[in-house]
């Protein structure tokens, strides 16, 4: 007869039995918002279904039911969760502090293009016309519009204790957005750049 072996405890063998499950849980849920933001910008929030977005997902509408609850939860969650995919993207970008004005700039502007933009932006509308959703979508746009403020002030280098610099990096802000919602429309990439070249001189003005 071989060696005896101290058979495992609950607890020791607990990890091993809710770690796999708990990764694969935040697995779903990650999949679960990324095809609730690609389901929105293509769909708009008419045609976007938590029934839709678990399909999408590859996983049940139970499963999508469990992470989220209400159609609110899951569509506000997904905005938030690829705005702050984004801005993680956007620090890494420029790891080492202030970078040159106009590639930040240019990386701002690009903060407003593509699913992300269009999602939030069905979102909007749909805030508009219904009072379930609009005052979690107007906490959600506040809390991501103060953190892109953090990132371009740091960013840019700038200091907003001199008079209008706040006011200027937020008009860069409103400007990269209206961009984006003219970008929902058509591309029209070579006016922007001229935009985003006119912005950065304006920065080294006020910034100096």
């Amino acid at each position: 007869m071989g060696p005896v072996t101290e058979s495992p405890t609950a607890a020791t063998a607990a990890p091993a039995a809710t770690g796999p499950k708990q990764a694969r849980s935040r697995v779903t849920r990650r999949h679960l918002l990324e095809a609730a933001v690609s389901c929105l910008a293509e769909h708009g929030w008419a045609g976007s279904t938590v029934s839709a977005v678990a399909e999408r997902a590859g996983v049940s509408r139970g499963a999508a039911q469990h992470h989220f609850p209400t159609r609110e939860d899951l569509f506000t969650a997904a905005v938030e969760y690829v705005a702050e995919e984004r801005s993680t993207a956007l620090r890494d970008l420029f790891h080492a502090g202030p970078a040159a004005r106009p590639a930040v700039v240019e990386a701002l502007v690009d903060l407003y293009t593509g699913a992300l933009f269009r999602a939030a932006l069905q979102l909007w509308v749909a805030a508009s016309n219904e009072d379930q959703l609009r005052p979690r979508v107007t906490e959600l746009e506040a809390r991501v519009g103060r953190e892109t403020h953090r990132i371009a002030v740091e960013l840019l280098g700038a200091d907003e204790s001199v008079p209008g610099v706040r006011e200027t990096v937020q008009g860069l802000l409103d400007m990269a957005r209206g961009l984006g919602l003219a970008n929902v429309l058509t591309d029209d990439a070579a006016r922007r750049a001229r935009v985003v070249a006119q912005w950065s001189r304006i920065l080294d003005t006020t910034l100096g």
